[in-house]
């Protein structure tokens, strides 16, 4: 059974749901398409955040902060013009993951990162999805203007932020104090 607070609204509150999420961008690729978050999709994103997946990121989390997150990366669209998308397979729902572009508190620079489920790993989707949504990044902030935060052993994701035309910024780094944290500035013209 669906706890009561992640029930999705109906009457009334539904269709001001729907309006907020008609704002945020859809990217579409030739396998995905990002689009907003729903309330439905929270369950996958509690699995992933629980788990070893969310290690690189300061998990695995509560549920709790779990949804805390999930409330931020939807918040940043009313807050900042920019938030997190549910990346999915373009030719159906199935949920594959997350991207971000948004700025959590604390964070000196606007972020693009991403994260999925286990399921669609190895697959490139991540770096599909972050070429998709590296063009609105640019036009949002400017070249230079954005960073991915990277844990240092996430080596993965950091050859991701390279082939996406990163380059290690030790100034931001130093802004952190964080010696396992590198941070990556996007010029914007991947690899």
């Amino acid at each position: 059974m669906t706890p009561a607070w992640l029930t999705p609204p109906h009457g009334p509150a539904a269709g001001i749901a729907a309006s907020i999420a008609a704002g945020v961008p859809v990217l579409v690729t030739d396998r995905l398409t990002l689009r907003a978050p729903r309330l439905s999709d929270f369950p996958a994103y509690r699995t992933v955040f629980l788990s070893d997946r969310a290690r690189y990121i300061g998990g695995p989390f509560t549920e709790e902060t779990a949804f805390f997150d999930f409330c931020q990366g939807i918040a940043g669209w009313m807050l900042r013009g920019a938030g997190m998308w549910t990346l999915t397979a373009r030719d159906g729902d199935d949920l594959l993951g997350w991207v971000y572009l948004w700025q959590e508190q604390g964070d000196p620079a606007p972020e693009l990162g991403w994260i999925l489920t286990e399921a669609a790993e190895g697959k490139g989707y991540a770096s599909e999805a972050a070429r998709a949504a590296l063009p609105h990044a640019v036009a949002l902030y400017g070249a230079q203007g954005f960073v991915s935060y990277i844990d240092a052993d996430n080596h993965r994701s950091i050859r991701l932020a390279v082939a996406l035309g990163a380059i290690r910024d030790p100034a931001t780094e130093a802004l952190i104090g964080d010696a396992t944290l590198h941070v990556y500035r996007h010029s914007g013209e991947p690899l």
